[in-house]
């Protein structure tokens, strides 16, 4: 079997910080969090790689959670073939029979655009699960905690805290604890509360986007505006390569929505940037407003 290269399937999204312009605007999720996450697992290498584990990429994907994330979203964007080629045993675990077929799909994961593509998609599945948990808006922060401890980790993390910020989180985590005491123990040894552990977390994500160039908060609130009934419009506080690619994005989203899902995730409309103001002009011209 012949196996496309992404690049022959995709393209090139202009480096890492284009492929991750190219995913947020693909799927809604913000800018500034995907730029912090990858910094913070990578340093912004997409060619990195963990000494202890399986992980590699931008977003430090192991290779059963890569091989899933493909499984389920890699025919959105031009990886059907690796797609198809997974499948899943009754076990739960993700499988490609073709050695050759294996070996090129896990070599994605040091492919800027895919990489970041499937991390946004990942992000945008627990975003989903934890928005239908949560009696507020999903942040950053939440989604790295999902990234850290799991979904089910992090339903229950977020629950806790949100009873009582104060309690240990070793005590609630005592495995993930075990394994990673610079998060739940401070220098001298005292074990960190779970609002500490959350708040350290949300610093880290916010100085790796920072460090990055962001112009806004990884931590922040993943909120929308409802422009009609059963359709939103991803709005990315990142620069868009040029106003006329920017908008024709998304005006593009306007019409067409997200293949797949109901509705697209945004930044607000209703908190007032540069960002909004420009696209609030570039909009009026665009449909022949007098501006």
């Amino acid at each position: 079997m012949s196996i496309p290269t992404f690049a022959q399937v995709n393209g090139r999204a202009g480096g890492v910080q284009g492929a991750i312009q190219l995913a947020s605007r693909r799927t809604g999720i913000d800018f500034n969090y995907l730029l912090g996450q990858a910094q913070v697992e990578s340093g912004m290498n997409a060619s990195a790689r963990a000494g202890t584990s399986s992980a590699t990429g931008l977003y430090q994907f192991i290779e059963q959670s890569w091989l899933g994330v493909v499984k389920s979203h890699g025919a959105e964007h031009g990886m059907g073939w690796a797609a198809d080629s997974i499948t899943r045993t009754s076990s739960g675990r993700y499988v490609v029979s073709d050695p050759g077929a294996r070996r090129t799909i896990l070599n994605l994961r040091n492919d800027p655009t895919a990489a970041s593509l499937m991390a946004a998609e990942h992000a945008s599945d627990n975003k989903d699960q934890l928005a239908a948990s949560l009696n507020r808006d999903v942040t950053g922060t939440d989604l790295y905690m999902a990234h850290f401890l799991g979904i089910g980790g992090a339903k229950k993390f977020l629950s806790a805290m949100a009873g009582n910020p104060d309690r240990s989180a070793a005590s609630l985590f005592p495995s993930a604890a075990g394994a990673n005491r610079g998060v739940f123990y401070a220098a001298d040894g005292s074990p960190r509360s779970l609002g500490e552990v959350y708040n350290r977390f949300a610093a880290k994500l916010d100085r790796g986007a920072a460090a990055s160039g962001a112009t806004g908060l990884a931590s922040a609130a993943m909120d929308a505006v409802r422009l009609d009934p059963g359709m939103e419009v991803v709005l990315g506080n990142e620069a868009q390569g040029g106003d006329r690619s920017w908008l024709a994005s998304t005006l593009e989203q306007f019409g067409s929505g997200r293949s797949g899902a109901a509705t697209t995730q945004a930044a607000s409309l209703l908190r007032p940037n540069p960002g909004n103001a420009r696209l609030a002009y570039l909009m009026l011209a665009q449909l022949g407003g007098n501006v």
